[in-house]
């Protein structure tokens, strides 16, 4: 149900909007002057707000400047019975949707507050893409085990050199492995990412080399692998201690020679790619074990980067969740809650196993759970339930 926010000094007109408004099916919120329009829009995620421009204390036009400070994509409509040109000029040039002249066309009204949910879905929807196609995330915290990866970033990145990336799960690889890209003279070319963990051992050779038409039963037509996809950029094998020891083999060819061919080819393919490797196992162990090659170890590690786990940067907590706090926010269209210094120090005195993929997903549980401040009361409740 979307929530709409009225701002009117005139009850009458606040009572009539809700009953209509409220028929339609919206929640109603509604505030008698700008002052307590904003306390109220600070408070709570509202999809539209209609405001009136006349109004006591804070009138309708600083109403909309401080509210685009807050939440700029939330759409505001101006409504006033003492209405000029020149006033809807101003209010649309100062970010208002629309203008509606008081007493308002109900049928004009309720077009313009669809139109105004239609375009914020539409704004969400185009942030989350951005984000998810554009957006390198960033490495947040100010711990001295962080700094050493990012220096160690900026002087890897600008060079072909292949690096292996290894820590827990859930510790960042990927984001390390992303950012060294990012940084690269590869930056321009493609970051295709390969888990070997999720590919079966039967399949992962025409992942990562393609397929000829007809090479096994199910190969209708020519597939183009992971390493021609990278050609010219990086080539992320995210989880490499899990590939098969005949996929390895051909790994080591492909790195060695720059060269690969496809499954049930015979022609050499010649490939311009650096490859980024990351695993979450020993891969010495898993050498002795005879479940790695030692020469493909060898080829993959000129560069090893062991990403800590949260465990090893708790310091970093406080800054990690107000991050994240911040992105949970931005993600539901709602004002950032604050955390109390006491659930930040409950949340320090967890074992964190799952590393920061769990702690993030621990902070948008409290966020929607808790209440305005989330408490140690909420982290207890909520996340580890006292026994």
């Amino acid at each position: 149900m979307s929530q709409i926010l009225i701002i009117d000094d005139e009850k009458a007109i606040r009572k009539t909007l809700s009953e209509i408004l409220s028929y339609e099916g919206y929640k109603i919120t509604d505030a008698e002057n700008g002052e307590e329009g904003l306390r109220k829009f600070k408070e709570a995620a509202f999809d539209v707000v209609l405001c009136d421009i006349k109004m006591p204390r804070l009138d309708g036009l600083e109403f909309l400047e401080k509210a685009r400070e807050i939440r700029p994509e939330v759409p505001v409509i101006m409504i006033s019975g003492h209405g000029t040109i020149e006033t809807a000029v101003e209010a649309v040039k100062k970010g208002a949707f629309d203008y509606v002249a008081k007493p308002p066309d109900l049928n004009r009204l309720l077009i313009t507050i669809r139109n105004a949910l239609d375009r914020q879905v539409l704004v969400q929807e185009t942030r989350v893409l951005k984000r998810k196609v554009n957006r390198v995330q960033e490495m947040i915290g100010e711990s001295d085990a962080l700094r050493k990866i990012k220096e160690t970033i900026e002087k890897v990145a600008p060079t072909d050199a292949r690096v292996l990336i290894t820590g827990e799960n859930g510790s960042g690889k990927e984001l390390v492995a992303r950012w060294i890209h990012e940084r690269s003279n590869r930056a321009a070319g493609p970051l295709v990412e390969v888990n070997c963990a999720a590919i079966p051992g039967e399949l992962i050779e025409s992942e990562l080399f393609g397929h000829e038409k007809g090479s096994f039963t199910s190969a209708i037509k020519q597939r183009i692998g992971k390493f021609e996809q990278a050609n010219g950029g990086t080539l992320f094998l995210d989880e490499i201690g899990d590939m098969s020891l005949t996929a390895q083999a051909k790994v080591l060819r492909a790195l060695q020679e720059n060269k690969i061919t496809r499954v049930g080819g015979e022609k050499d393919i010649t490939v311009d790619v650096r490859v980024i490797a990351a695993t979450n196992k020993d891969l010495l162990k898993e050498v002795e074990e005879k479940h790695f090659r030692l020469d493909l170890y060898h080829r993959l590690s000129v560069i090893i980067v062991r990403v800590p786990s949260l465990n090893e940067r708790k310091e970093d907590i406080p800054v990690l969740a107000d991050h994240f706090l911040r992105q949970v926010a931005e993600e539901y269209g709602q004002a950032k809650k604050d955390i109390h210094p006491t659930a930040l120090a409950a949340l320090r005195e967890h074992n964190w196993s799952g590393n920061i993929r769990e702690f993030r997903n621990v902070i948008e549980r409290l966020v929607i759970l808790s209440g305005k401040v989330i408490t140690e009361d909420d982290v207890f409740n909520f996340v580890f339930p006292r026994n």
